[in-house]
This record gives C-alpha cells, structure tokens and sequence, in this order.
C-alpha cells in the first residue's frame, strides 16, 4: 500500500507539467527536489523541502506546492492533512482538468476512508462510473442512510455479472427489506436459497419477507417445503417469524401463521403454543375465536387465569350471562379476588342497564 500512494504521488508531481518559465524558479527546483526524494523514497526529506519553500498567496506556485505536498502527506499516512491541502489546491482555480479529475476521484477515496460520506460523494459526481467508482458511492450512500440512492447504484453494479458474491447478495436482500419492497428482497432471497438449500436460515429469510409482504400462506407453503425436505426446525426457530407479524401491527397475520403451523405440525401443540394462538385473536380483536380457544384452555387446565381471560373477552362481546358465569369459574379456580370483583360489578351494571332499556322499550 505504501508503494502505491507513493506512485501516486510521484505521479502527481509528473502530471502538473509545468515548465521553469511559467513559475518562479525556486518553486520550480523545490518541485523537482521534492519528486527526486519521493522517487527516492525519501518522504522525510521532500518533506522537509516543501514547508520551506515561500509562495505569493492565490498563486499557481501555491496551488502546486499544495498538490504536491498534499499527495506527499497521503504517501506519510496523513489522511486529514492530505484532504486539506489537496481541497485547497482543488478549490484554487489553477490546475489543469486533468489534475482537477485525478485529484476529485483522490479526494472522494480520502473522504471515504474517514467516513466523510456526504464530502466523498460531492467529489464523485461527475466521476466516470467504473466498478471501483460505484461501489464506492453505493457504500457511501449506505453510511448516510440512503438506501433509496445505494439500490439503483447497486443494481446498476450488478447487472450483466455472472457471478454475484454472498455479501452482495445479502445486501440486495437487506436493501430491499428495508425499503419495504419486499417482492425485489424475496427475488434475491430466492437466489440466495438456489445456491444452499439446505441452511434453515435462508429458509426462515423468505418466509419472513413473505409474511412481511402480507403473504402469510406463501411463508406457511415456504416452511412447510423446507420441513418436507428434511431440514429440521425448533420452536424457537419459526416463533420468530410469529413474533415478526405480531410486531409488525398485524397480529392476525401472526395467528394465521400459527394456526397453519399447528395444523401441518411443524409446531407442536401445547398448553403455550394454545395460549399465545389465543393471545394473537385477542391482539387481532378477533374475539370469538379468541374465546373459543380460553374455553378449551380453561377446561383443560382448570385454570384461574384462563377462566378469567375467556370471562373478559365474553363481557368485551356484551354476553354477560357468559362472562358472569366464567368470572365465577374464575373465582372458584383462585383468581385475583379484586380483579374478579371489578369485572363483574360492571358486566351486572351493564347487564341492568340493558334490563331497563329493553323494559322501557317494551312499555312503548
């Protein structure tokens, strides 16, 4: 590496082509003996040359002893130092287009290097797009958070390549997530998945993309492929993935996935797996199923909690006579005494109310 910055900074010595006439002589001959020690290897001593040689300010003396001493610090490993005095020289208005487009595409590597992203772009517009070029503005894009720039750049990369590497490919994946297009992310996923099908990972990737593009029977039908080809799965594995619809806002979604789950048995069922399939009806405000499935679990497991879960979703349905008959259950079964008390004073006030209003009604 340091082989190569000093190339390029010898380089950029030989490219201002300057003659003896068209500046002072003493800025000229502590040009050319500054490039003899740089050629020499002697970064030290072009150094030392540079800092004493004297310039009128706003000259293109300056401009060049600028450029040259800022290649020179870049050589040292000087990176700050370098952007300052090459975008001094940049900005000076006296070097050449072919110096100013060697060092805008120098100063945009600089830039980057130090994470100055946005600075690093404003010197790559107008860069010829070669593949090192894009690259580099797709990852700069990525560092100011703007995916909705790096993607276009970055499909813009991989067009036409007949190999794409993991990373990119994740990235792709990631990108598109992220920017809720989430058919382009399960396209890429797909590739992914052509290439190792047999890692649960990339698996559970599609089916998440597909659960969150609301397409919640194609990730049970992704699951259940993967489990029809041997791949085995752990309950943590595919809660995930009903944790994902459930913090997404759409907890109905998450019901329909467990529901699946449970019928094609790749979940098993239990007293927790029924519980949190209940839980998901009640997020959902889907209350007759939730009900349905408190009344199996409060039968099968007697209960106090789930007695008093299946009495309110009962009275939240006005079906007082059930709730009250469940809060008693729920009483029986020792549930919290006050709680109990709470909901059915105001499940019998309400009950009473509906009394009078439907006995008001029948005097008319």
């Amino acid at each position: 590496m340091r082989r190569l910055l000093l190339a390029v900074c010898v380089c950029a010595l030989t490219t201002q082509a300057v003659s003896a006439q068209s500046i002072a002589p003493q800025v000229f001959q502590a040009l050319q003996t500054a490039q003899k020690a740089q050629e020499a290897g002697q970064l030290a001593e072009a150094n030392k040359v540079l800092r004493a040689v004297k310039t009128e300010a706003g000259s293109l003396e300056q401009a060049l002893v600028w450029r040259s001493h800022g290649y020179l610090v870049w050589a040292q490993g000087h990176t700050a130092h370098a952007i300052d005095l090459l975008d001094k020289a940049f900005r000076s208005g006296h070097l050449t287009p072919e110096q100013l487009s060697e060092d805008r595409l120098n100063l945009a590597k600089l830039n980057f290097s130090v994470k100055n992203y946005r600075q690093a772009l404003k010197y790559l517009d107008g860069v010829a797009s070669t593949d090192d070029v894009l690259e580099m503005r797709i990852q700069a894009w990525q560092g100011v958070g703007r995916l909705d720039k790096a993607l276009p750049l970055a499909e813009q990369y991989l067009k036409g390549k007949s190999t794409i590497s993991e990373s990119w490919l994740q990235f792709m994946v990631g990108a598109n997530a992220e920017l809720k297009r989430y058919k382009e992310a399960q396209h890429w996923q797909k590739r992914i998945l052509k290439r190792d099908p047999n890692q649960l990972n990339t698996w559970k990737q599609l089916a998440a993309l597909q659960q969150m593009d609301g397409q919640h029977s194609k990730a049970l039908a992704t699951l259940r492929t993967a489990y029809a080809k041997g791949i085995s799965f752990k309950s943590s594995d595919l809660d995930d993935l009903i944790t994902l619809a459930s913090a997404s806002g759409q907890p109905w979604q998450a019901a329909r996935l467990l529901e699946g789950m449970l019928k094609h048995n790749l979940l098993p069922s239990s007293t927790a797996t029924q519980e949190r399939l209940a839980q998901l009806h009640w997020q959902a405000r889907e209350y007759k199923p939730a009900a349905e499935h408190y009344a199996r679990l409060a039968k099968q497991t007697g209960s106090g909690q789930h007695w008093f879960s299946l009495a309110q979703l009962e009275i939240q349905q006005g079906r007082w006579h059930a709730g009250l008959q469940a809060l008693s259950a729920a009483e029986k079964a020792g549930a919290n005494q006050q709680q109990v008390s709470a909901w059915r004073d105001w499940a019998q006030s309400r009950l009473e109310l509906e009394k009078q209003n439907t006995s008001q009604l029948a005097r008319k």
